[in-house]
């Protein structure tokens, strides 16, 4: 498939749906091309609005496509049923399955993100540079949380580095924060503009691209254990549900759907459910491993997050598209990329172990008044029949006896466990679940779901096999699938 050829002859009005195809969950057509500055007539001179439209679908892709399904198969939120996905499930993988997203980040986001940069220098339009790193940093920073070592410092200069070298995992965090605090810089100048149609994700906001930046500071330092700064980021970050940057979708068939709909219900449908998760077990309240408690009930948030729930044989995500029932992967429902939820989370986990127990405490109370709002589902959900409790808890109930108390921990170990579960929660579907467990494995309070096979869970996402094959620099030995990465050698 010569997408890029494609991609020259259509006119640009039809460039977001075929895109938005082409990412719809099929392994082999998740490709967001590399040279998406094209118009039909000069592919050299498209508008920079177009082609931040572009990096933003290819940005959709990294974080909602194929491996967002593999990695939740290796934490216990997806099961591989058919086809090649019970081999994804038992950790059969190999670097052609990172293949598409490897190339989405670097030549879809990073290449076309600096053409982008380039043309808006000119104009001197610092809201859209600003906006540009911010993605970037959001794909580079995935990059660097899945694989370890990455290219950095010597990406999108293919004539001067045709062999990028792969700068050590810490260094390219460290340049991620400087990345992010130039876009806050030029963001915070009130200078430029993008139109709301270019802008897919905020409608050119420059406030809330601000908050979406320092949330994803937040995060960063947080994979970094940098529980101090992650605290003082997310205080700056995301202030409302409506301020998250969200993956938008809507209901045209093979265009603009939800990709995890796409994939379940028409792309590969019965190839992968929740059979037998840890997710659908904890969310269960007949189920001996539930989480709830006198002042937590989650029937509302299993039944909107998996169909099937009377019939666990056949449990899977919930992609309902009804109006009066709209599951978390509906066709419509748009995919979280950086949310008000994960920096209330940041907050009550960084604020636990920079702070102490009682901000931890409070932090996590403010994020169950939010689900006890009922905003974090759709309201079919929500508003209807099926209950669901979030009260707020007190120091006590992590306390010996308590209703949050886990046994053999400290009442500071039971509130971090308290936290770092709800983290695993409300990440459903994201990669965000996948990079906690590793983070985490090694403390007393970690999330563990138990392997698939074996008794260890994947570590890290396979090199690609073309940079392995093209790339002199790539590493020799290539790290294997169980091999941390290096921030995740040692707790």
């Amino acid at each position: 498939m010569n997408i890029s050829k494609t991609l020259k002859k259509m006119k640009s009005t039809y460039i977001k749906s075929l895109l938005l195809l082409l990412i719809s969950g099929f392994t082999a057509c998740e490709a967001v091309v590399d040279d998406l500055n094209t118009d039909p007539n000069n592919p050299t001179d498209a508008s920079a609005e177009l082609m931040l439209t572009g990096v933003q679908l290819a940005d959709m892709s990294i974080h909602e496509g194929h491996t967002a399904r593999v990695a939740g198969m290796w934490s216990g939120y997806f099961t591989g049923i058919a086809r090649q996905y019970p081999d994804f499930s038992n950790y059969n993988a190999t670097g052609a399955t990172f293949d598409q997203i490897w190339e989405n980040i670097y030549a879809a986001v990073v290449n076309n993100g600096n053409i982008i940069i380039e043309k808006s220098q000119g104009l001197d339009n610092r809201l859209m540079i600003g906006i540009v790193k911010v993605i970037q940093a959001h794909a580079l920073g995935t990059a660097a949380a899945c694989w370890g070592d990455i290219p950095f410092t010597e990406t999108g200069n293919i004539r001067t580095f045709p062999n990028p070298k792969f700068d050590p995992q810490e260094e390219v965090y460290q340049n991620l924060q400087l990345m992010l605090d130039e876009a806050l810089e030029l963001l915070q100048s009130g200078l430029g503009s993008v139109s709301p149609d270019a802008d897919i994700f905020l409608q050119g906001d420059g406030q809330k691209w601000i908050e979406v930046a320092h949330t994803l500071k937040a995060r960063l330092y947080l994979e970094q254990r940098n529980y101090p700064a992650a605290f003082e980021q997310a205080a700056l970050g995301i202030s409302s549900p409506e301020n998250s940057l969200m993956a938008p979708h809507g209901t045209v068939i093979n265009s603009n759907e939800n990709l995890m709909f796409a994939f379940l219900q028409r792309g590969r449908s019965g190839d992968m459910s929740s059979l037998n998760t840890y997710l659908s077990k904890i969310l269960n309240p007949e189920n001996a491993a539930y989480k709830g408690n006198p002042k937590t009930n989650e029937e509302a948030r299993f039944q909107y997050y998996f169909l099937n729930t009377d019939n666990l044989a056949n449990i899977t995500p919930n992609t309902s598209s009804e109006e009066g029932n709209s599951g978390i992967f509906a066709r419509d429902a748009s995919f979280p990329l950086i949310t008000y939820q994960e920096n209330l989370l940041i907050q009550a986990e960084a604020g636990m172990r920079a702070e102490g127990f009682e901000t931890g405490l409070e932090r996590l109370n403010a994020y169950r008044s939010y689900l006890q709002s009922g905003a974090s589902m759709h309201p079919s959900y929500s508003e209807g029949s099926l209950a669901f409790r979030y009260e707020p808890y007190e120091r006590a109930d992590f306390s010996e006896s308590g209703m949050a108390y886990k046994a053999g921990m400290d009442e500071n170990e039971s509130l971090l466990h308290e936290i770092l579960l709800e983290r695993y929660v409300a990440f459903f579907g994201q990669k965000l679940g996948f990079i906690d467990i590793r983070r985490t494995r090694m403390e007393k309070a970690g999330v563990r779901p138990t392997p698939n096979v074996g008794n260890a869970l994947p570590e890290r996402f396979l090199y690609s096999q073309n940079e392995i094959n093209s790339n002199t620099n790539a590493p020799s030995p290539v790290p294997g699938l169980f091999n941390p990465t290096p921030v995740n050698v040692s707790p």
